[in-house]
């Protein structure tokens, strides 16, 4: 009976069942918080360097377009300023041209003006020496030089709106000019046309070759054959006229080409009509 008692006794003063399963699954839980910490801690890290990898190439690629950009800032502001510097040339070059150009419209304004004035006074002393004059005879003479003087006038008008070379030759600059040198009946002109490079054409008794153009300059290159002399003159300006002899023509004759364009020319062929012998064949 007492042996029954004292573990009764034991019994009732021992831990419960279920505590050490609970500390067990504490320690379980314990384990795998510390292991979830830990993999968490190294998934983080692993984060952290992607993203600073990450970060570092998109640096290095800012860096690099930073610098393409740079590069192309400086070379935008040395076309720049090679394209101001041009500017400067072309607005140069214009306002002397312009200055140029306002000059002859001055000159011609002043031959005009002169001209008329000429014409004017001329007028007056005809009328003049009418009213001073009975008889019809005079009166007829008086409007012969009155006429006469009107012709010389309107033929010097014509003239100053000409150029005329080194020699005193007028230049036609065009067709109508041309027509007007031909009522004259100083030369003969020949009009020509030439297309195409390395093509001899026949103008008159001169053989013509073109050889090269500068339509924006209005410059060209052209060989000629004059009996038996082949001359070549090269990077000549529109209505500049090309002297030259020939047998049996003391006079020189013109070679004169108004219009420029790639591969094209077209002018006139000056020749005097008086024939007289020449001592040889030239040009310049």
């Amino acid at each position: 009976m007492t042996e029954e008692r004292e573990i009764r006794t034991e019994v009732h003063h021992g831990s419960p069942g279920w505590i050490v399963p609970a500390v067990i699954l504490l320690g379980i839980l314990a384990v795998a918080g510390v292991w979830i910490g830990w993999s968490a801690t190294g998934r983080a890290h692993d984060t952290q360097q992607t993203l600073s990898a990450d970060i570092k190439t998109l640096k290095q690629g800012f860096d690099h377009d930073v610098a393409l950009l740079q590069q192309r800032v400086t070379a935008a502001e040395g076309t720049n300023a090679q394209l101001q510097g041009e500017l400067s040339v072309v607005t140069k070059r214009l306002r002397l041209t312009q200055g140029e150009l306002k000059q002859a419209k001055e000159e011609a304004a002043q031959i005009r003006e002169d001209n008329a004035t000429k014409l004017a006074a001329m007028d007056t002393a005809v009328k003049t020496e009418l009213a001073t004059k009975a008889s019809t005879e005079q009166v007829s003479q008086v409007s012969g030089e009155v006429t006469v003087v009107r012709t010389d006038l309107d033929t010097t008008k014509k003239d100053l709106q000409m150029a005329r070379s080194e020699l005193g030759t007028l230049i036609a600059r065009n067709h109508e000019e041309i027509d007007q040198l031909r009522r004259l009946g100083e030369r003969d002109y020949i009009e020509f046309s030439i297309e195409g490079r390395g093509k001899p054409q026949k103008v008159g008794n001169v053989t013509v070759e073109l050889r090269g153009t500068n339509p924006k300059r209005n410059l060209y290159t052209v060989a000629m054959v004059v009996g038996d002399t082949r001359v070549e003159r090269k990077n000549r300006a529109i209505n500049e006229p090309i002297f030259f002899y020939t047998r049996g023509i003391k006079q020189a004759l013109e070679l004169v080409v108004n219009q420029v364009a790639k591969d094209k020319i077209a002018g006139y062929l000056s020749i005097p009509k008086t024939s007289q012998p020449a001592s040889a064949p030239a040009g310049n």
